[in-house]
């Protein structure tokens, strides 16, 4: 009899152990920072009768700092590529196949990079030499699209 008893609640136990995940309702994202990362190379330069350049879609990870001027960074060579971040890493995001992220964050101004080979591209600053500014605001979505560029030339 105990036996019995034993097999059951062992099938039981196993039973309930191989019960599929409960899935959460994906719920969409309504603030932070969404936009597409792209990239652009070589000549640049308009030239009769060829079309001009088409910035092409780029698979990367785009990085949110905490506000970041050009003092609390590093850069072996001046231009849009950093080597070393010097602030706070808030959250990072993968781009899809097109180019597109999207990022849930708290209200907020961030420094924004993109990952390009092992290095950190970012060509936008302010005023006061804060490295691309991005603020998010209660309930909405901040779109911020880039153009890396950094191998174009004219």
């Amino acid at each position: 009899m105990r036996f019995f008893l034993f097999l059951f609640v062992s099938a039981f136990l196993l039973f309930l152990g191989c019960k599929p995940p409960q899935k959460k309702p994906n719920t969409p994202i309504t603030q932070g920072v969404k936009g597409v990362i792209s990239k652009i190379s070589g000549n640049q330069m308009p030239r009769i009768g060829a079309p001009p350049s088409v910035p092409q879609p780029f698979l990367t990870t785009v990085f949110f700092y905490e506000p970041t001027d050009i003092n609390r960074t590093h850069q072996w060579t001046p231009g849009p590529l950093f080597t070393n971040i010097y602030t706070k890493l808030i959250m990072t995001t993968n781009t899809d196949s097109t180019g597109a992220y999207i990022a849930k964050l708290p209200e907020g101004t961030y420094s924004v990079f993109v990952q390009v080979n092992q290095q950190f591209f970012a060509n936008s600053f302010d005023i006061r030499n804060n490295i691309n500014l991005v603020t998010v605001e209660k309930g909405k979505m901040t779109e911020l699209n880039m153009v890396v560029n950094n191998t174009a030339s004219n």
